[in-house]
């Protein structure tokens, strides 16, 4: 029962006798074992006010870089800003460096000039190219933790990702299709074929759809940056290719201009499996436009990384892990009660 604690402080914290404390402590023969147990809650309820009274006025300092369509980052924005009161006694604050399209080499320089200026954290979503884990390596080197969201960087010294497993999402999205009745070829579409996780979750809709469904195939669209005025085009030409598609695994989002493509083209979107409760792919869930929506929580992973950024900075205590995310498959009848509309 190794602890860093004088008697005394034990046996206030537990209301025992320093003799009963001393005897617990040096395993002395007849303690009853309930007398064991108050003394172990002590040392743990000592241990839980240890590490707040270490976060107790410390200012942290965190960078959210991301290169994702705005629908997407203001979904982050908005869990990690309402994480931050619920992390008190330590203060945390953010700064933000959100763009919709950008080269690696902008995230290079938005991370070089985060070393500059300085840093308790970087929690980063970009594309996983050698100067981003070369730019990572080096705030890492600097003292600055960098945590990948989403989609990892994982040749990079980034100290953990926080999100899901993206290849078990891709098999559950194949899995899905499957289930809804649909016969054609499914359109895979991309962000940025560039994004680790996106690659992931392709890769493991191909391998399960040809274990499910063999002979079914897939087309793919990448490089439109999940934004709705690209896609639009870029779903319209796919169509007009494959008079087959009725059915779409959207891995990047930008579901209003699918689902508008297949309209103007006079065509059935029978199954349609999309990423993220964000603003909207709620509405279009809610209208039953969308099959299934793969979720996680964003408040709970906003919650994690600032824990990851403390733990870093040597403010919380125990090992850094990357944790995979659980993710909820949402339907029109299981939607969450923060994505229902406010009456």
């Amino acid at each position: 029962m190794a602890h860093p604690y004088r008697l005394r402080e034990i046996a206030q914290q537990s209301g025992l006798s320093l003799a009963t404390v001393d005897r617990v402590l040096n395993r002395r023969p007849g303690v009853r074992p309930s007398t064991v147990a108050e003394v172990e809650q002590a040392i743990a309820e000592l241990d839980r006010q240890a590490t707040q009274l270490r976060i107790a006025g410390r200012t942290f300092i965190v960078d959210l870089v991301m290169q994702t369509p705005a629908r997407f980052s203001s979904a982050v924005r908005g869990a990690l800003e309402a994480e931050l009161p619920h992390l008190r006694p330590a203060v945390v604050r953010s700064r933000f460096h959100l763009q919709e399209t950008s080269s690696p080499a902008d995230v290079v320089r938005t991370l070089a000039d985060i070393a500059q200026r300085g840093s308790h954290g970087v929690i980063l979503k970009a594309p996983d190219a050698p100067e981003v884990v070369a730019a990572v390596d080096r705030l890492v080197a600097k003292g600055i933790p960098v945590v990948t969201l989403v989609t990892d960087v994982p040749a990079s010294r980034r100290v953990a990702y926080v999100g899901i497993d993206n290849h078990a999402a891709g098999a559950t999205a194949a899995y899905l299709v499957t289930q809804w009745g649909s016969s054609g070829s499914v359109l895979m579409t991309l962000s940025n074929a560039d994004f680790r996780g996106e690659d992931d979750r392709a890769a493991g809709f191909r391998q399960t759809l040809a274990e499910l469904a063999p002979g079914r195939t897939t087309r793919e669209i990448t490089g439109t940056d999940g934004l709705d005025a690209t896609l639009l085009d870029a779903v319209a030409t796919a169509l007009r290719e494959d008079p087959s598609i009725d059915a779409v695994y959207s891995i990047g989002g930008g579901n209003v201009a699918t689902l508008e493509a297949f309209r103007r083209a006079g065509r059935e979107c029978r199954v349609i499996v999309a990423h993220d409760l964000d603003d909207d792919n709620a509405v279009l869930l809610r209208q039953r436009r969308l099959s299934a929506v793969l979720h996680h929580d964003l408040r709970e992973d906003m919650r994690r990384v600032c824990h990851v950024v403390m733990q870093a900075g040597g403010a919380l205590p125990g090992p850094i892990h990357s944790l995979p995310s659980p993710i909820q498959v949402v339907t029109p009848f299981n939607t969450p009660a923060a994505f229902l509309p406010h009456r």
